[in-house]
């Protein structure tokens, strides 16, 4: 059984990444004109789910979430190019913490996100390397 911490660090995460991958799918359909990227983008946010999930939203609590009010860095946005990045960043973090944490319960997800966290580091090079 996984404890109530671990279970809410796991429904944010969850957030955190869907919200990525879909700001980044959104530049990649209405910027950058790309369906293909999008659709594999799309795909992708389709795979973030975990058997722990309904659990875990069972313990969110984001009325009191120590880091909700936003910080200055997260407003240092000069275009959509970094808007891409951050949100690139974000999904790949918030993936590499899914993986971490699943490790406590369910392996087969871990490893789940950690393909989505390749997958992401793959499509971060080939959108901003053209």
């Amino acid at each position: 059984m996984i404890d109530d911490q671990a279970l809410r660090m796991i429904d944010a995460n969850l957030n955190r990444l869907r919200e990525g991958i879909r700001v980044v799918e959104e530049i990649c359909r209405f910027v950058f004109n790309n369906a293909s990227m999008a659709k594999e983008l799309k795909n992708l946010r389709h795979l973030v789910r975990s058997s722990a999930a309904l659990e875990a939203l069972k313990t969110r609590d984001s009325q009191n979430d120590v880091l909700r009010p936003t910080i200055t860095v997260e407003n240092d946005r000069s275009d959509l190019q970094s808007v891409l990045i951050a949100n690139f960043k974000r999904s790949q973090e918030s993936a590499r913490v899914l993986e971490e944490l699943l490790k406590l319960f369910n392996t087969d997800e871990a490893e789940q996100f950690k393909q989505i966290r390749y997958t992401l580091y793959t499509l971060e090079k080939q959108l901003l390397t053209k």
